[in-house]
């Protein structure tokens, strides 16, 4: 991947699309939980859960983004198509291109908060992303005394873009005009675009096919809705399975989850290799599949194993995923430990979302060595940006009044939180084109199943960022450079991960293809693909 890409247009104006290196799912990263680490004698061996990806439904019925719309969208998919099928998708809000995070034309008082939070970060952290303006103004707005000359060249310009078949380049043009509003020419794009992208061509237009609905998506102010819809489901599971579910597929493909869960486990063993009583809280527990491998390291441990006692934290998406409550994971576990023998108890806290998580509802005792885990969850928490009650800062405070031994951070290595539209659609197209490249390189284009996880898992990402706004907007990742300063202000202080684990994660990488990448950097490390970081993991106490 090029560090910026650069095309000379009409006039000699440039059109910049930058691809900044960056110091990851969502939900369907959390599905599968697994990891092999060996930290000073404990050995976490690779266990996994099959489960199944499906589409719940093709008809989009909840939500909305952007300006409200009444119109029913319906969702579909074919690969013979560009991706998501959308009818009934041209009755377009009037104001399209307002701030960020405002749901409606007007200036609100949210929206002055939020642009004076984004001044206040970007004086603090630098700025989010360095994304120029797409192209020359006079070719973007027309002048006051040269209305057909500019026009004449913006057709001229887009006719050019479209001829060479640059579909990046076509797709940052349309969300510009998009986001100034040119429901004309963005009309025109769409339809040109979409003959340009394949579920099952080359990474770019792959992500393509999901880009362009995702502007769709946001025009017919459906992202909500086609999100909801595709979600991972695990159906009941016959005995003579000849399909691995999707995520499972993608588990084994690509070690991002790995990196994940066996750095997160490496360090909650170290911290926690001399205590009698631990108690793990996981902010989104899933299936509970991470914590087999530790339960099972800690049994084995010399001396004997500790008291075990796991908070589950539960989510709406990720009971639907499982098909009950979380009485099937504390079932899975109890079962488990006592195989192991290993003195355990679960706590299930249901019906309270992550974000409104208070102490009362983790049921602390005294003298429990507490561990929190953070993976890939804190990015679906809303902040200050969003709304009035800022959860992100909130839960991390609270969290420290724990005095944990250690809180486990992964997160994926991306900046979609509160970068305006346009920047937000090059970051979204920049991070998941590295994503899209890395499945290239496991799988064949043809592949069924890469379609179905393409489709199912990363698409439904895809649309949230580029579609919507407000609480609607649950993907808001953020740098880990943004989460350092919020995990310092809560008075965190940084636990380095050990050599045992790096080491580890080396030799899982040797497994994988050669443009993985792994950077240790300030106590946290970074897995990434060829230049781009794409997973961060670090720990703090």
């Amino acid at each position: 991947m090029q560090a910026s890409q650069e095309n000379t247009i009409t006039g000699g104006s440039r059109l910049f699309f930058n691809q900044p290196l960056r110091d990851k799912e969502s939900y369907c990263w959390s599905c599968i939980q697994n990891a092999d680490v060996s930290i000073q004698g404990l050995h976490l061996s690779a266990d996994t859960f099959e489960q199944h990806c499906t589409l719940e439904s093709s008809s989009g019925t909840g939500g909305s983004c952007a300006a409200r719309s009444s119109q029913s969208t319906t969702t579909s998919f074919s690969p013979n198509e560009s991706g998501i099928s959308q009818q009934n998708s041209q009755s377009y809000p009037s104001d399209v291109h307002d701030s960020p995070d405002q749901t409606s034309g007007s200036q609100t008082s949210e929206s002055y908060v939020t642009h004076k939070l984004r001044e206040l970060e970007t004086a603090m952290l630098g700025p989010d992303l360095d994304v120029p303006n797409s192209f020359n103004n006079d070719i973007m707005r027309a002048g006051d005394n040269n209305q057909t000359s500019t026009e004449t060249d913006k057709w001229k310009f887009l006719g050019d873009v479209i001829s060479r078949g640059d579909l990046r380049e076509g797709l940052c043009v349309c969300a510009r005009f998009l986001e100034d509003g040119d429901m004309f020419t963005v009309d025109w794009l769409i339809g040109e675009l979409r003959a340009m992208v394949s579920v099952s061509g080359e990474p770019i237009q792959r992500l393509g096919a999901y880009a362009v609905e995702g502007l769709v998506a946001r025009l017919a102010s459906s992202g909500s809705a086609i999100y909801k819809a595709l979600r991972c489901k695990e159906p009941v599971l016959p005995a003579s399975m000849e399909l691995l579910s999707y995520m499972h597929l993608l588990y084994e493909i690509c070690p991002y989850f790995k990196f994940g869960y066996m750095s997160a486990n490496g360090a909650i063993a170290e911290a926690i290799k001399e205590e009698k009583r631990i108690h793990i809280i996981d902010f989104q527990i899933s299936q509970g599949t991470q914590w087999i491998t530790l339960i099972k390291a800690l049994a084995a441990q010399p001396g004997g194993p500790p008291h075990i006692r796991i908070t589950g934290i539960d989510d709406s998406t990720s009971a639907y995923a499982r098909g009950g409550g979380l009485n099937i994971v504390g079932k899975r576990l109890t079962m488990l430990a006592q195989e192991y023998e290993v003195p355990f108890e679960f706590n299930a806290v249901s019906g309270v979302p992550s974000s409104e998580i208070q102490v009362e509802n983790l049921k602390i005792q005294p003298g429990e060595a507490i561990a929190v885990n953070f993976a890939l969850t804190l990015h679906h928490m809303p902040d200050e940006s969003v709304g009035t009650q800022n959860h992100r800062d909130r839960l991390l405070r609270m969290v420290k009044g724990l005095s944990p031994k250690v809180v486990t951070l992964v997160e994926q290595e991306s900046n979609t939180n509160t970068a305006p539209f346009f920047a937000r659609f090059v970051e979204t197209l920049n991070y998941y084109s590295a994503i899209f490249e890395s499945i290239d390189v496991a799988l064949p284009r043809e592949h069924k199943e890469r379609i179905n996880v393409e489709q199912h898992c990363l698409a439904r990402e895809v649309v949230n960022i580029i579609a919507c706004e407000g609480a609607e907007r649950v993907e808001r990742h953020e740098l880990l450079g943004k989460w350092r300063s919020r995990f310092t202000m809560a008075g965190f202080k940084p636990y380095p991960l050990s050599s045992h684990v790096n080491g580890t994660i080396k030799a899982l990488l040797g497994e994988y293809s050669g443009k993985y990448t792994l950077e240790e950097k300030d106590g946290a490390l970074y897995l990434g693909w060829m230049d781009r970081h794409l997973v961060s993991s670090c720990a703090w106490r």
